[in-house]
């Protein structure tokens, strides 16, 4: 493998408390240096200068679709999404078809990853048989064969008893539970968040106390079952929700959370009847929500940022709003989004931004990956602050088109994605 030396980029790297313009030697698949005028016989030379070299970007939450829905996205497509947005590792939810909740399962998708995907993908697992939330699946076996965390996102876990069984059986391999929180009960047939807005659209909502009671309860069970329970809060977006996580870490419990770009920078304002984009579960809330959002990023309650990228066919999306399933493929517009919204505004540090979609990520869910040490895996992504670029759903990797980001202007992006030492893409266009 021929060695890649990025010259003179702006190096920030959160786990060593880097923040300098240096050189990066990649050789054999992982790094080599970094520091000043560095040089390699050989080497391809990459000109960092004016550019943000860190390590390459993690998402913990996005939903790839296979096994069993490969028209919507599948590995090869996800993968290429991933990297063209600077992303190197990703976690794909279990909820597919069949549902990911047997060791068997977590095996062959590796394997499958491993063939298909151009960057890493971690396996999570379901907690229970098929997601009903009435057994709990093969836990043990699905962290033996390697999965990374477990979740039975896209459904409400209703049976406490249950889910404290999941905690207590997971507590001794320290793998954490990310759970979807919304009480069912409560948000039955809702498309948008409820309120003045959807009363006005004639549209039925999801109550917002749906999302706190859920997460008080899983709180409360995890902060029961002991400080080795690891509950991880799955795209939180409610302000009350914020404080119950900042409270619960006060407190000493082992809670960690996660926020997407949409539920930081749109509303429910940003809802629109006749285009379905803006449909996501939790659906969008207040400008006091995206606030205490920010302020819970700003402080450190909020962990990191996933993307929760859920792209659909397109005749599923092209139908009325309340029938139109959830979700939108975010891998590619993430990074030019929050760059657009929180960094060029002043309203979010930079190095905050890359640890929180970096380090973080890696260190709650113990991951070899999210920094430049030397010795570490060669996970590399450069990305250009200033460049400006349009987001055009014609150009994307991933099958799904339907964002509410299509169209707009964005500046910063993602310019080169290196996995393992090798480049995969570089500027905009997946290389291999």
């Amino acid at each position: 493998m021929r060695a890649l030396l990025l010259k003179g980029g702006r190096v920030i790297d959160p786990a060593s408390k880097r923040n300098e313009v240096a050189d990066v030697l990649v050789e054999d698949g992982v790094i080599r240096a970094v520091g000043a005028n560095l040089a390699a016989d050989s080497a391809e030379i990459y000109d960092a200068a004016g550019k943000i070299v860190v390590p390459g970007l993690i998402d913990m939450h996005t939903h790839f679709r296979e096994p069993g829905q490969e028209a919507k996205e599948d590995f090869a497509s996800g993968s290429r999404a991933a990297a063209a947005g600077g992303y190197t590792t990703i976690a794909t939810m279990p909820n597919t078809r069949p549902v990911v909740d047997t060791a068997a399962l977590v095996t062959s998708l590796q394997k499958r990853a491993e063939e298909a995907a151009v960057m890493h993908i971690r396996i999570i697992g379901a907690v229970t048989k098929n997601q009903e939330g009435k057994e709990l699946a093969e836990l043990g076996d699905m962290v033996e064969a390697g999965a990374v965390a477990f979740s039975d996102d896209g459904h409400f876990d209703p049976s406490a008893k249950v889910l404290l069984s999941a905690y207590d059986y997971l507590a001794p391999f320290d793998k954490a539970i990310i759970n979807h929180e919304e009480d069912t009960s409560l948000v039955e047939e809702g498309a948008m968040n409820e309120g003045h807005r959807s009363a006005m659209l004639g549209i039925k909502g999801r109550p917002i106390v749906a999302e706190d009671i859920a997460v008080a309860r899983d709180i409360m069970l995890a902060e029961y079952a002991g400080a080795h329970v690891h509950v991880h809060v799955a795209h939180i977006s409610s302000a009350r929700a914020v404080q119950l996580v900042r409270e619960a870490k006060a407190r000493g419990v082992h809670v960690t959370t996660e926020v997407t770009p949409h539920h930081l920078t749109m509303t429910e304002d940003c809802v629109d009847p006749t285009d379905s984009s803006t449909k996501v579960n939790p659906p969008l809330r207040t400008e006091k929500d995206t606030a205490a959002m920010l302020a819970g990023l700003l402080d450190g309650t909020i962990d990191m940022v996933v993307t929760d990228h859920s792209p659909h066919a397109r005749e599923e999306k092209d139908r009325e709003y309340i029938y139109a399933p959830s979700g939108f493929p975010g891998l590619e517009t993430a990074l030019g989004v929050l760059m657009t919204e929180l960094v060029h505004t002043g309203k979010l540090p930079l190095e905050t931004l890359i640890e929180r979609m970096t380090y973080a990520p890696a260190r709650v869910f113990h991951l070899d990956a999210g920094t430049l040490r030397e010795g570490a895996p060669a996970d590399v992504t450069v990305i250009d602050p200033d460049c400006v670029w349009t987001v055009d759903e014609k150009k994307f990797y991933t099958r799904g088109s339907h964002s509410p980001f299509v169209g707009r202007e964005l500046r910063g992006k993602a310019v080169l994605t290196v996995v393992d030492g090798s480049i995969v893409m570089k500027d905009g266009v997946i290389t291999i």
